[in-house]
């Protein structure tokens, strides 16, 4: 009577006394109800994988995270090369693509017209008698051109690439284990921080402190009250991200099991012949912008 009564019975279960056997009843057949619906849920999801075997699971940007990590070490040492000029607008039209295959339509377009817009400064700017202004002036159009290229094709990586098929990859290539764990905080740890900046701006802008009268009036105090906020966020944005990278086990020396192995598949060959037919148009560039 009494672990009847301490097993859930309470109250109602109980009169004068007596335990009520029918509440005990009861309180048996939702048990056995709720088992027998998880029997069933886990019946289904084994028959489920099953039928789809995990090899053949692919991320939803359908390239390998081996192929973008390719695409943007490539693609930033020509764009920064000595020669990057050359490499600027095949390098745009990769990342486009890139963008579009996402659905970024607001990267698409953004990109083309910084660009478009630096190597114009460019041409306008090699047109005026050369002075320290100008040749600071154009120095900046034509790295705003080379580094959205890099950036364009970078962010492809960060915003399709989930940490773990990131940390399966990067060991899949025997990558060291403390620049692999680097890289998948990293990963996790720059949306983090946008969002903090955000929302600091925000904060900021109820207190009519990014006006440009204020900023003009007190620019270090404006800067002062982004920053300190800022690196309080990220602080406790970088423990909870390290407990949580422990928690996951990115820290072990045991190789865990991937629910998506990587593999290459023929969307990752056709990526590669595309920027590669790239890097070969480069030299059919007009000299104006070489």
């Amino acid at each position: 009577v009494v672990h009847a009564a301490a097993d859930g019975c309470g109250r109602r279960g109980v009169r004068g006394g007596r335990v009520h056997w029918r509440a005990v009843r009861d309180r048996d057949a939702a048990q056995a109800l709720r088992q027998r619906r998880a029997r069933m849920t886990t019946a289904s999801a084994l028959d489920l994988a099953a039928a789809v075997p995990v090899a053949r699971l692919r991320p939803a940007s359908g390239l390998d995270p081996r192929t973008k990590m390719l695409l943007v070490v490539v693609v930033s040492t020509v764009v920064m090369s000595p020669y990057g000029p050359r490499f600027v607008l095949p390098g745009l039209v990769l990342a486009v693509a890139l963008a579009v295959s996402e659905r970024a339509w607001r990267r698409a377009w953004v990109m083309p017209v910084l660009v478009i817009g630096g190597l114009l400064g460019v041409w306008v700017l090699a047109q005026v008698p050369a002075n320290p202004a100008t040749s600071s002036l154009l120095m900046t159009c034509e790295y705003l051109s080379r580094f959205t290229v890099a950036i364009g094709v970078g962010l492809h990586l960060f915003t399709t690439t989930s940490p773990s098929a990131l940390n399966a990859s990067l060991r899949s290539m025997r990558f060291p284990r403390s620049a692999a764990v680097t890289l998948v905080v990293m990963i996790r740890f720059l949306p983090v921080v946008m969002k903090e900046s955000a929302a600091v701006f925000d904060a900021m802008r109820l207190r009519g402190l990014t006006r440009p009268a204020a900023l003009l009036r007190h620019p270090l105090l404006i800067v002062e009250r982004f920053t300190v906020p800022m690196i309080a966020s990220s602080l406790r944005a970088s423990e909870d991200l390290s407990a949580a990278a422990i928690l996951r086990g990115l820290g072990s020396y045991h190789r865990p099991t991937a629910l998506v192995e990587p593999r290459f598949s023929w969307i990752d060959a056709a990526w590669l012949l595309v920027a590669t037919a790239l890097a070969a148009s480069a030299y059919l560039v007009p000299a104006a912008f070489a």
